[in-house]
C-alpha cells in the first residue's frame, strides 16, 4: 500500500522525526557533568540519565514493533512520541537545584524520552509499506542513519544553551523539540488500512524486558561486577531469562516476535553483523569524544571543553549523512555485503587514525570525521541486510528486535572502552597513558573484521 501523500513529503517527515528522536536520546550525554553539579549526585549516578534511555528503547522496541504491525500503527507512534514528551516536561519542569526527589524525577523523565527510540522501527514500516519501493529503501537507509550519527546533531546546541542558561533549559529544548516532532508526525503519518487487531504477547514482552535489561546493567555498569560474583549472578540470570522467552515465542500462538523468522541465515547473519560491528563502532566512538576531553596536564589530549567537543561532532554527523545518500546507490553496483565491508573499512581506518595520530588534534578530528562516514554507511546498508526476505507485515517487529542488538552492541563497546582504559590507567592516577588509548584503538580491528567476515560468508 502507498499513501496519497507525496512521497518526497512523507520521507521527509520520517526522518525528521527520527533525527529528533535520536537527539532528544542523546541529551543525557553531554549533560551528564552538569546534572552531577547541579543536583549534587555522583558522576556515576547522573549516567543513568543516558543509561536508563537505552534501557527503555530497548525494552520497549519489540512491544511497539509488534504492536505497529497492524492497524494501530499510527495510533502506536503517536502515543510513543506523546510519551516522549511528558518525558520531556519531567526534566524540564523538575529541577531546583539540590532536590534530591529532583534526581529521580529526571530519571524517571529520561525513561519516558527513551521510548521513542523503540518507535524508530515504527517509522520503517511505515516508509516500508507506504512509500514507492525506490524511495522507500532511501528513507530505510536514511532512517537507520538518523538514528544513529543524528547523535551529535544536537550535541553543540545542548552544551551551549546548557553553558549559557543552564540545566533546565537545556532540557527544555529537548521538550521543544519532542513537540515539534509529535506535531509532524500527526499531520504526516498516513491512516492505516483495517485489519484484525495484534495480539500482545504480555509474557514474551516481560521476559524479553528482564533479560534485556540484565544484559544492558552488566556491560553498562562495571559497578555490579563488585564483587564479580554479583556480575556473574546477573549475567547467568539473564540468560536464563531469555532462554525462557524463546521457549515462549516459540509456543505462543502470536509471539512478541517471530523466532523462526529471526532465525533465517539472512536475518541471522545481519544481528550478529550488528552486534559484533557495534560494539567496534561505539568503542572507538568512545575513545574518540574521550580523548578530545582529556583534561590538561595530562601530557596529552587536547582539554577540549564541553562545547568544542561537541562541535567536534559535527563532521562525524555530517559526513554519516553523506554516507547514508551514498550507501543506498553503492548497493547495484557492489552489493549491500560489499558496502557494509567497505563502512566497516572506514571504522576501521578511524581507530588507525587515532592509534597513529594521537598527537595530533587534525589527525584525531579526520579519524571523527571517517568514523561518520563508516558508521553512516553501515546504518544504512543494515534495514536492507536485516530485512532480505522478510514479509512487510515483520518489517517493525524484525527491526525492532535488529535495533535491541544494535543497543546492547553500542552497550558493550561503551563498557569496553572504559574497561580497557581504566586497565591502562596506573595505580593513583586519573587518566590512562596516552598508549592506552592506542592499544584501545587497536581492538577495534578485529571486532570489524569479524563482522565483515559474518556478512561475507553465506552459510
Amino acid at each position: 500500500m502507498t499513501s496519497d501523500r507525496p512521497a518526497p513529503r512523507l520521507s521527509a517527515a520520517l526522518v525528521a522525526v527520527a533525527l529528533v528522536v535520536a537527539v532528544v536520546g542523546s541529551l543525557g550525554a553531554p549533560l551528564i557533568t552538569s546534572v552531577a553539579t547541579t543536583l549534587r549526585v555522583p558522576l556515576a549516578a547522573a549516567q543513568w540519565t543516558l543509561t536508563v534511555t537505552l534501557f527503555a528503547g530497548a525494552i520497549a522496541g519489540p512491544l511497539l514493533g509488534r504492536l505497529g504491525a497492524g492497524p494501530l500503527r499510527r495510533v502506536t507512534l503517536l502515543g510513543s512520541l506523546a510519551v516522549v514528551v511528558l518525558g520531556g516536561v519531567l526534566t524540564a519542569l523538575s529541577l531546583p537545584a539540590g532536590a534530591g526527589a529532583a534526581f529521580g524525577v529526571l530519571v524517571a523523565g529520561r525513561g519516558l524520552q527513551g521510548l521513542g527510540l523503540g518507535a524508530v522501527a515504527l517509522l520503517m514500516s511505515v516508509a516500508r509499506t507506504e512509500l514507492p519501493e525506490a524511495r522507500s529503501a532511501s528513507t530505510i537507509a536514511a532512517l537507520s542513519v538518523a538514528s544513529t550519527v543524528g547523535i551529535g546533531v544536537g550535541y553543540p546546541l545542548v552544551g551551549l544553551i546548557d553553558q549559557l542558561a543552564g540545566l533546565r533549559a537545556a532540557y527544555a529544548f529537548g521538550l521543544v523539540l519532542s513537540v515539534a516532532a509529535l506535531v509532524v508526525a500527526w499531520r504526516s503519518i498516513p491512516r492505516d488500512a483495517p485489519g484484525p487487531t495484534p495480539r500482545l504477547d504480555i509474557a514474551g514482552a516481560v521476559l524479553l524486558g528482564l533479560g534485556t535489561l540484565g544484559v544492558l546493567l552488566v556491560v553498562a555498569e562495571p559497578a555490579v561486577w563488585a564483587p564479580p560474583i554479583v556480575g556473574a549472578v546477573i549475567l547467568a540470570l539473564s540468560a536464563l531469562v531469555l532462554a525462557a522467552w524463546a521457549v515462549v515465542e516459540l509456543r505462543v500462538p502470536a509471539p512478541l516476535a517471530d523466532l523462526r523468522l529471526l532465525g533465517r541465515p539472512a536475518v541471522l547473519r545481519a544481528n550478529s553483523a550488528m552486534l559484533v560491528s557495534g560494539v567496534g563502532m561505539y568503542l572507538i566512538f568512545s575513545l574518540l569524544t574521550r580523548f578530545l576531553q582529556t583534561p590538561a596536564g595530562s601530557g596529552y589530549g587536547f582539554a577540549l571543553p564541553g562545547v568544542a567537543a561537541g562541535a567536534a561532532l559535527i563532521p562525524f554527523s555530517a559526513l554519516g549523512f553523506v554516507a547514508g545518500r551514498v550507501a543506498p546507490r553503492m548497493v547495484p553496483r557492489t552489493g549491500a555485503r560489499g558496502v557494509f565491508a567497505l563502512s566497516a573499512a572506514a571504522v576501521a581506518a578511524a581507530a588507525v587514525l587515532l592509534a597513529v595520530g594521537i598527537g595530533s588534534l587534525a589527525a584525531v578530528l579526520l579519524a571523527m570525521t571517517v568514523l561518520g562516514f563508516g558508521v553512516g554507511g553501515v546504518s544504512a546498508v543494515m534495514p536492507r541486510l536485516v530485512l532480505e526476505g522478510v514479509p512487510a507485515a515483520e518489517t517493525a517487529s524484525v527491526l525492532s528486535i535488529n535495533q535491541i542488538v544494535r543497543s546492547v552492541g553500542f552497550s558493550i563497546g561503551s563498557a569496553l572502552a572504559g574497561l580497557l582504559l581504566a586497565a591502562a590507567t596506573p595505580a593513583g592516577a586519573l587518566v590512562p597513558p596516552a598508549g592506552g588509548y592506542v592499544v584501545a584503538s587497536l581492538w577495534v580491528l578485529p571486532l570489524l573484521a569479524v563482522g565483515t567476515l559474518i556478512v561475507a560468508v553465506r552459510r
